[in-house]
């Protein structure tokens, strides 16, 4: 006696603090991210729903629970001696832990201040903590503090979570089957969970209602009634879209708009499912042809012309690396960097027209050549661009003015490092897929800045809006009739330039990249409705075979775009006469 009494002396000293039961359990923020349309993209952190007194919840919610889980709860003082008993009988004639004699205020005790260990220790102190609650809350109280705490499958915690997760609806609207339901998913949550298991779950909700007859709580006759074969819920299998690239970048987003959130989150952004499901599909699609030929990664990126993202796949696949190659990457643009120069071209009094030489240039002794060792000599602006001559893009640069070029670009959103050395005007310095899109989106956008953004309303569950984004004018930073101009230079790389095999029965402007030793290939084009942009390559930079970004980027942009103008009627592009068999 004196040894047992030294050991519960023991392990009582060892409990641990009981002085603020509101402490225990704590827990993150949990964070919801939808689509557009409410499609639920990911989820971080565990739901829990509002407490809810059990005065307020449905009779047979509570007595199916207790029918299950604990028939004598209102009887005993925190340890059932019958149950134990029994539960012993059990596991000793079947030679195996078939049965546990826990009570709910024995499981309070362990979800709240123990850990799932099987030890003697950690029984021993549950018992201690199941006696002191006993002693410290009223039999209601600690059964509310259960309900509203529990651990019910699908990351959710308490009834109300778990009632609006699978039922659509509060706990305090439950209806006799989903009170079974719920409650039989006490014995095994992940494994009775209705969304995954529907008919594993409707047979262990039938087991409920067969414990409640036996508790008599229930009539077998209604018992019967509501017997079923599936469990019909309101959520489905977790989405299937693969988002958590973008869910991570909102997240990042989200912690620069309100800060660190103190509860639970619901995040509206502005992805399409649809188009975002299309991209992945066609992504993977063209990656797995490509394996022969050295390419292993790519990323899509497609916004509205004003900024809004409606699609982003940052990699093959986010299992195996968390590094989103959208918005992260620094990778030379090759090609499609010549944007700048030939904004800078425009700004500074060249036209479409104008004849220029694609001849051989040097620069302080740096002679660049084409991409086809080729020369075409005199030719007009338009066909420079079209035709992606280094040649021609060099001189403009030389032209007007490396720096006008450096401007340009910073004018139209992008951040990365930019030198002032000839190499500028074939894109040498590295950029992020996500600005170079923004800043075609300029132009896009008819001249009005872009802003890259992802989220359009932030809640929390108490539905109090605690940042909804605002529609404001952004300023003009390109002139109109700039804006035309350029519209007609990527035109035509795209009409019969390097660009063609992205061409759309559509207007649409767009422009290629290569980088040396075809280790990046890109292609980045618009519409009036949406601007996207391809990067393929590897993370090592090793070269692929003959991939330039008028081949697999171009096909896949095309790809991508036309389904994503699919029910969207053809809008004309200031400065571009469109004609469905473009040539120069």
């Amino acid at each position: 006696m004196i040894g047992g009494g030294l050991l519960i002396g023991w392990y009582a000293i060892s409990l641990p603090r009981l002085a603020d039961l509101r402490d225990a359990g704590q827990r993150k923020a949990a964070v919801r991210i939808l689509a557009e349309d409410g499609t639920l993209l990911a989820r971080y952190g565990s739901v829990h729903g509002q407490p809810i007194l059990i005065k307020n919840l449905p009779p047979m919610l509570a007595n199916a629970v207790l029918a299950t889980e604990d028939r004598r709860f209102f009887d005993h003082f925190g340890i059932d001696l019958i149950g134990v008993l029994r539960a012993a009988i059990r596991n000793i004639s079947t030679g195996a832990i078939r049965q546990g004699g826990s009570t709910i205020t024995q499981q309070l005790a362990k979800n709240l201040f123990l850990t799932q260990e099987r030890t003697i220790g950690r029984k021993i102190r549950e018992t201690l903590l199941a006696f002191w609650l006993e002693y410290r809350f009223t039999k209601k109280q600690i059964l509310t503090i259960y309900l509203n705490r529990v651990y019910l499958g699908a990351d959710v915690y308490g009834v109300d979570a778990a009632a609006k997760a699978y039922f659509g609806k509060s706990a305090t609207r439950l209806s006799l089957y989903e009170s079974a339901v719920i409650a039989g998913l006490l014995k095994a949550p992940n494994r009775y969970n209705p969304a995954q298991h529907p008919q594993r779950a409707a047979k262990r909700a039938n087991q409920v209602l067969r414990n409640m007859v036996a508790a008599g709580w229930l009539s077998e006759n209604k018992a019967k009634q509501h017997f079923r074969k599936r469990v019909l819920t309101v959520r489905g299998p977790a989405t299937r879209l693969n988002t958590r690239y973008f869910s991570d970048w909102i997240l990042s987003q989200a912690r620069g708009l309100i800060g660190a959130a103190s509860g639970d989150l619901i995040i509206r952004t502005t992805l399409d499912a649809t188009l975002q499901r299309q991209a992945e599909r066609n992504v993977k699609q063209i990656l797995d042809s490509a394996k022969r030929r050295n390419v292993s990664e790519a990323a899509f990126l497609s916004m509205k012309p004003n900024g809004a993202i409606r699609a982003m796949v940052g990699g093959a696949a986010f299992a195996k690396s968390q590094f989103n190659r959208a918005t992260q990457a620094q990778r030379q643009p090759g090609s499609a960097f010549k944007l700048f120069v030939y904004l800078a071209g425009v700004e500074s009094g060249l036209m479409p027209e104008d004849r220029v030489y694609d001849r051989p240039v040097d620069v302080h002794g740096w002679s660049p050549r084409n991409y086809n060792r080729k020369h075409r000599g005199e030719m007009t602006l338009r066909e420079g661009a079209a035709r992606s001559s280094n040649a021609v893009a060099v001189a403009v640069a030389e032209r007007v003015g490396r720096q006008r070029v450096v401007q340009a670009a910073r004018r139209l959103g992008v951040t990365s490092k930019l030198g002032s050395d000839p190499s500028l005007a074939l894109g040498a310095y590295e950029m992020k897929l996500i600005e170079l899109i923004a800043a075609y989106a300029v132009i896009a956008n008819d001249g009005l800045g872009v802003l890259p953004f992802g989220i359009l309303e932030i809640r929390d569950t108490a539905n109090k809006v605690l940042y909804r984004r605002q529609l404001e004018q952004a300023p003009r930073i390109v002139a109109q009739r700039h804006v035309s101009l350029m519209n007609d230079l990527l035109h035509a790389s795209m009409a019969w330039g390097t660009g063609r095999a992205a061409r759309l029965k559509r207007p649409a402007a767009g422009k290629t990249g290569t980088s040396q030793g075809n280790r990046d290939a890109w292609f980045v084009g618009y519409t009036r409705d949406l601007v996207a942009g391809v990067w393929m390559g590897n993370d090592d930079a090793s070269p692929m075979m003959g991939i330039t970004g008028g081949s697999l980027p171009a096909h896949l942009w095309k790809r991508i775009m036309i389904k994503a103008h699919r029910t969207l009627p053809p809008r004309p592009l200031p400065g571009v006469v469109f004609k469905l068999h473009d040539r120069p």
